[in-house]
């Protein structure tokens, strides 16, 4: 069967002809379309061996049946060439000639003539089944492909129960329940399926699918609510801390630029003249004509402000900070006249009150670290100019805090070196606050280690977790069948996003999203790019077969035919799936250790055991599939996060502890304790007496205030594990001093690596004349800011994925060749390294290449609900 017309502009052109031939057929329907209609028939083929060539077009009548005219036992002999007009394909089938053939074999052709000549007969079943079996060969077919076009790729509520009615209107929506349009957006349609609002009619549909979009819609404009009013506190609140002393008897200020002189002051804002004279029509009119004024005026300002902004490179999202808010309210407060302050003051008197005021906000953590210690947590690295920095944070309950930098590149990183540094940190601090010491895994800081273990045994050196990790998840993408998956990833990506008008392509399929979206390390960005593509599988697919596609030169080179490849091999897909669930369980516990929201030591060496029975049920609990994988989390998690310190942590807490009690007899386990008891009660054999031969009895037997049925809220994953020893611990003082304060630590030294771009933002070519103290009070003030603002922001969710990262320096691999080398942090393993000495500056080199590409500016990598106001909304494309 030959096909003159195939690809996706098919089903429209049968449409076309299908409506062409309905109206010349008279009304009979069995009658076929008229022969004028029908396209002329093809030059005879040869006639294939036993049968005669064409010789005329026949149909389903006595003409046709007449062709048979008699038959011998199985035999049956046709007098009569014959094709049929195939108006699937537009062109002519030939079914047979003259001569005697076996009776089954004209059966089948018998009842191919009938199949063929039944889309006259029944024409609308026929198209019906055109179109199914077109869009099932396709997979891309027009209807479903105008469904996905009226179909917003959000996750907002509302579009699961509507459509756009036209994809070129995305302000006018259908509900699919009562088949309702309406105007104003998804944001209508939710109130009109909750049954709320006045500009909007009710959904009229009585299924329990209508009830149960209302309770979702409702709950969702109940949130968005709830977000708008949060907003608006959050910068009244910020307004209010502003308060600027006036001078002068009056507090307002003349306006100028108006036809009569009169007095503008803060009121104005929200009143207006009354005139006694003006009618209803009039006052109202008036009332728009303030509005549109302030409009304006505030557009006059932003101009300044904008001007500012791009004259000297300002980001354009520093207009969120809260800081620049409280800026602008400050500088509206004071009114005319205001002169800006200068360099000098900059300099001295302002960065000392600021760091002052920096300081104040932090008193409260020293509060926390007498109360329950603290941990230090360390880092060095190194400029593109070879400076060596070295940062000093603490962290304790209450969050991260800087405490200094300090240039080292006159001195080799030994360990004696780095032990000095930390051992003048913990005097500082005081000895009895600090609990541990937080390090990445290199050599020279385990050799820091055994010194700091020979003058304060007390105290505890443990390694990063989410170094740590981070080497786990190296380690398990370096395997063969983990690898392939990112190279191919990369590959695809790299090709898309290495020619402008495959992004455009790209970016009007995924409707502005990014498939590439940064991570704070190099892993975290595997995960994060791989779990897009997999969110967007449907669209990709839908975009490298599109025509759209097809017509870009870039994408018919090698390479942009191994990235169209790519996307359309369902072995990609099935790997990608198998790759994030395996990285998934151990990125959970990146996101435990890094989110610096709660202490994490308590929970860390319970969740790798999860995570690693996940791994294995991922790979159906076969030995033979998971043994590499296991083996790899075994040898990095080996000597660093199954120290005596994280085994008691995990001993005493309930959450693991009383839902499996065996965890007390496990040999391991109780040996860690043991040693972890003897480090934290130093030359203290009656508190270690009494914590580890009697109140741990206690504890494992539930007595005394362990056995209230408050104490249970332990269940709960959410839950506070030290708040929990002191509430329930009273009875056991000994085991809760220790509980409480080792239970309080971090397990990360992460918070003190995100002030790479900060130090180095400071410490540029303009500012190489700052003295020592004005750096480190500049670094100081920035991170600690940052720490304070991301603290914050966690905490209200606004901040749903700490991984991520607003820079793209780390995703390089995936935007250009030879991307990687642009990653900040080289994670290695020292074991690896055969022991070198870290302190060689490849080890602690930032690594930069001179060009690193960057996303387009005010891209949002989180699909958020979209949100709109009932009043004044001016609905545009980008909105919706």
């Amino acid at each position: 069967m030959a096909s003159k017309n195939s690809g996706p502009a098919l089903p429209a052109t049968l449409q076309k002809k299908r409506a062409a031939a309905r109206m010349a057929t008279p009304t009979d329907s069995a009658s076929p379309p008229s022969t004028a209609l029908r396209p002329p028939a093809p030059a005879p083929l040869p006639a294939a061996p036993g049968h005669g060539g064409r010789t005329e077009n026949t149909r389903l009548d006595k003409d046709k049946l007449s062709c048979i005219t008699g038959g011998q036992g199985d035999k049956v002999t046709v007098n009569k060439d014959y094709t049929i007009w195939n108006p699937l394909t537009d062109g002519h089938l030939n079914m047979g000639g003259k001569g005697t053939y076996p009776f089954s074999q004209l059966v089948i052709i018998t009842i191919l003539i009938i199949a063929f000549s039944a889309q006259y007969i029944f024409p609308s079943m026929w198209d019906n089944a055109r179109m199914s079996t077109t869009e099932g060969a396709l997979g891309e077919g027009e209807n479903s492909e105008s469904a996905n076009l009226l179909k917003r790729n959000s996750d907002d509520v509302g579009w699961e129960y509507g459509v756009l009615v036209d994809p070129n209107n995305k302000d006018k929506v259908k509900c699919k329940l009562c088949k309702k349009e309406m105007r104003g957006g998804i944001y209508r349609l939710k109130q009109h399926l909750a049954h709320e609002g006045k500009n909007v009619k009710k959904c009229t549909a009585t299924t329990v699918q209508a009830m149960e979009a209302k309770q979702k819609c409702k709950k969702a404009l109940d949130e968005a609510k709830r977000k708008r009013e949060e907003k608006t506190i959050r910068e009244l609140e910020l307004r209010e801390e502003v308060n600027v002393s006036r001078v002068g008897e009056s507090d307002e200020v003349t306006c100028v630029g108006s036809s009569e002189p009169h007095k503008l002051g803060p009121m104005d804002k929200w009143t207006r003249a009354i005139d006694p004279k003006a009618t209803q029509t009039d006052s109202l009119k008036q009332q728009q004509l303030n509005k549109e004024l302030w409009k304006e005026r505030t557009h006059e300002v932003h101009k300044y402000i904008a001007r500012w902004a791009y004259t000297h490179a300002i980001p354009f999202n520093t207009c969120d900070n809260d800081e620049f808010k409280q800026m602008c309210e400050a500088i509206g407060q004071f009114g005319l006249g205001l002169i800006p302050p200068c360099q000098d003051s900059l300099q001295e008197r302002l960065l000392e009150e600021e760091y002052e005021r920096t300081k104040s906000l932090l008193l409260e953590r020293e509060a926390e670290k007498i109360k329950n210690g603290c941990s230090i947590m360390t880092d060095a690295w190194s400029d593109r100019k070879r400076r060596s920095i070295m940062n000093m944070c603490t962290n304790c309950v209450d969050g991260t805090s800087f405490i200094s930098s300090k240039e080292m590149s006159h001195v080799s990183h030994t360990s004696e070196v780095i032990f000095d540094l930390v051992d003048k940190a913990i005097e500082e601090i005081g000895p009895d606050n600090v609990v541990q010491v937080v390090t990445d895994n290199a050599s020279n800081n385990m050799g820091a280690k055994r010194l700091l273990e020979e003058k304060r045994p007390h105290i505890f050196w443990t390694s990063c977790a989410a170094h740590t990790i981070n080497l786990m998840l190296q380690g398990i993408g370096n395997l063969t069948r983990f690898k392939k998956v990112v190279d191919q990833a990369k590959a695809f990506t790299i090709v898309v996003y290495g020619h402008t008008r495959t992004l455009e392509c790209l970016r009007y399929f995924t409707e502005g999203k990014e498939v590439v979206r940064p991570g704070v390390t190099m892993f975290a960005l595997n995960f994060l790019t791989l779990s897009s593509m997999q969110e967007k599988k449907d669209q990709l697919r839908k975009m490298v077969v599109h025509s759209r596609w097809d017509s870009l030169n870039d994408v018919k080179s090698k390479k942009g035919k191994e990235a169209t490849a790519t996307i359309l091999s369902p072995s990609l897909w099935k790997d990608v799936k198998l790759t994030l669930t395996v990285f998934e369980p151990l990125v959970k516990v990146l996101r435990l250790v890094d989110g610096d929201v709660r202490p994490s030591m308590g929970f860390l060496y319970g969740q790798l055991l999860k995570a690693k029975r996940q791994i294995k049920e991922a790979f159906g609990n076969v030995e033979a599939r998971f043994k590499d994988v296991i083996a790899v989390i075994d040898k990095k998690m080996n000597g660093r996060l199954d120290s005596p310190l994280h085994l008691t942590t995990y001993l005493l807490n309930p959450h693991y502890s009383y839902s499996d009690p065996s965890i007390f007899d496990q040999p391991k386990i109780s040996e860690g304790f043991i040693s972890c008891v003897e480090n934290f009660f130093y030359h203290d054999e009656d508190m270690q007496h009494m914590a580890a031969n009697i109140e741990l009895k206690k504890f494992q037997n539930r007595e005394g205030p362990f056995s209230k049925k408050l104490a249970r809220n332990f269940e709960n994953f959410d839950y506070n594990p030290a708040s929990w020893w002191r509430l329930y611990g009273y009875e056991t003082l000994a085991l809760q001093k220790m509980a409480t304060r080792i239970l309080s630590l971090t397990s990360s030294s992460f918070g003190c690596e995100r002030n790479w771009s900060g130090f180095e933002g400071i410490h540029t070519k303009k500012r190489n004349r700052l003295t020592t103290t004005r750096l480190n009070k500049l670094v100081y003030i920035q991170f600690n800011s940052k720490l304070l603002s991301k603290r914050e922001k966690i905490k209200s969710n606004k901040i749903t994925e700490i991984l991520q990262s607003s820079d793209t320096t780390e995703a390089q691999g995936f935007l250009q060749e030879g991307g990687d080398d642009c990653a900040l942090a080289d994670f290695r393993d020292v074991e690896e390294d055969e022991m070198k000495a870290v302190g060689a500056d490849e080890q602690l080199e930032l690594r930069r290449s001179a060009r690193v590409r960057e996303l387009y500016e005010g891209e949002e990598f989180e699909s958020k609900e979209e949100e709109y106001d009932d009043e004044d909304v001016n609905y545009s494309d980008e909105e919706i």
